[in-house]
């Protein structure tokens, strides 16, 4: 198992940034990638990015916003999401997920592991 928590959410105003954190912590399992969704009510997950943890290679959606950032800590096990000039589009609960994958990586089903969620809204 991987465990994975999320922090960094809140209520925040339009045209500021955010960091998001995701803790990993396992005791058996070093997965290949850690990646962020995001998901409105009704929608399906969104991928928004994901790093992989060795080589610390990114990848965002095709459609790349050059507002989201993900990086990675490696001796503090942690992954974070940057999002620069919030809108208020960008409200949504965000998750962390892990895949043990090496390809694709773009779509929830490719993840096996997930976190609660840390829930952003963006005020205007």
């Amino acid at each position: 198992q991987v465990q994975l928590v999320e922090s960094g959410g809140g209520l925040v105003q339009a045209g500021t940034s955010l960091r998001l954190s995701c803790a990993a912590s396992s005791e058996t399992i070093t997965p290949y990638a850690v990646g962020w969704f995001r998901q409105i009510p009704g929608k399906r997950r969104e991928f928004v990015a994901t790093v992989e943890l060795r080589s610390g290679r990114t990848y965002y959606p095709d459609a790349e916003d050059a507002r989201i950032t993900i990086s990675r800590d490696s001796a503090k096990n942690t992954m974070y999401l940057q999002i620069t000039d919030l809108k208020p589009e960008d409200t949504a609960v965000y998750f962390c997920a892990a895949t043990k994958r090496t390809w694709g990586m773009r779509i929830a089903s490719d993840y096996d592991y997930w976190g609660q969620g840390t829930q952003v809204t963006v005020s205007s």
